[in-house]
């Protein structure tokens, strides 16, 4: 038997299940055996273990209700769902050929077993020829071969439907990949938007500021008495600064994991040294001038 799912991919999908309700351990088991149509049918011996590792690691909860336990998935798990909308999609795809080449592993031993019962029958009628007569053996034989053909065309039927169902499937994931990301786009957008409507505001006073801390292009000069100074620490800072947080592939994810390190730092250096109201007043100037250097680096380019 072909395997159905590849390496990993069972706990992908296993979250999916739990997104759409939650579930105690045999209705995942039963829900997976209804969507490949009783082809497959996973154990107890795999589900129950991938459940309780997807909730060793915060991806998954469980309530017990009626002496069973009944999964959730957590924030946490729903966030790497968003995260591997594209693989899901794949996975899809992946269980819809799982179940093509099911359907015709079914299909193949039914032939081989309609094969056989001919063999047997003809062997069958030609042995008892003597005793009841060459025709009615042979009718017996023709209505066992029909009923062969007609288990065979049955087969043929459930697969097929299974494997049309599997591509609706597989096209509504990709639907849903291609929706968020359309939702992600819009997102950095209405950022951009409002970062540009309080840079307007602001006057650009200190853009310098925001090229140093996230390595932009400068549009906004810095007051005379410290442009110098501004601009040697936006060159030692800019290179290197978060060079540890990895690209996600996500823009919009991406921007929020910047502006959180940029607003814990902060947050770390007022807590460590203190603050004044002075250095409050000074503080709103500086992201003031930050914000209008990121309005020029989200405008639309020509």
């Amino acid at each position: 038997m072909p395997p159905v799912f590849a390496h990993g991919r069972l706990r992908l999908y296993l979250l999916k299940l739990l997104d759409e309700a939650p579930r105690h351990g045999y209705e995942v088991i039963r829900l997976l055996e209804e969507r490949f149509q009783g082809l497959y049918a996973p154990s107890a011996g795999t589900v129950y273990p991938r459940l309780s590792k997807l909730e060793a690691e915060g991806l998954v909860t469980h309530a017990t209700e009626g002496g069973r336990k009944v999964y959730s998935i957590t924030e946490a798990g729903r966030a790497e769902l968003a995260d591997r909308s594209g693989e899901l999609a794949d996975l899809e795809l992946e269980i819809r050929d799982s179940v093509t080449e099911l359907a015709a592993e079914i299909r193949s031993d039914v032939r081989g077993a309609a094969g056989d019962l001919r063999r047997e029958l003809r062997a069958a009628a030609t042995a008892s020829a003597t005793q009841v007569g060459e025709e009615d053996s042979w009718k017996a034989a023709k209505e066992e071969l029909r009923k062969a053909r007609q288990e065979w065309k049955e087969q043929a039927r459930r697969a097929k439907d299974e494997s049309r169902r599997a591509r609706e499937e597989a096209q509504a994931a990709r639907r849903q990949a291609k929706e968020a990301q359309d939702r992600a786009r819009e997102e950095v957008q209405r950022i951009a938007g409002q970062l540009q409507e309080q840079f307007a505001r602001s006057g650009g006073v200190l853009g310098s500021l925001a090229g140093a801390w996230l390595g932009g292009p400068a549009t906004a000069t810095p007051p005379a008495a410290d442009a110098d100074a501004d601009a040697d620490a936006g060159a030692d800072r800019a290179p290197g600064w978060a060079a540890d947080l990895a690209p996600t592939g996500d823009p919009a994810r991406d921007l929020d994991r910047l502006l959180d390190r940029f607003r814990d730092e902060v947050r770390d250096a007022a807590r460590d040294r203190g603050v004044s109201a002075a250095q409050v007043a000074e503080a709103r100037d500086h992201l003031a001038a930050a914000a209008a250097r990121l309005g020029t680096t989200f405008a639309p380019r020509p």
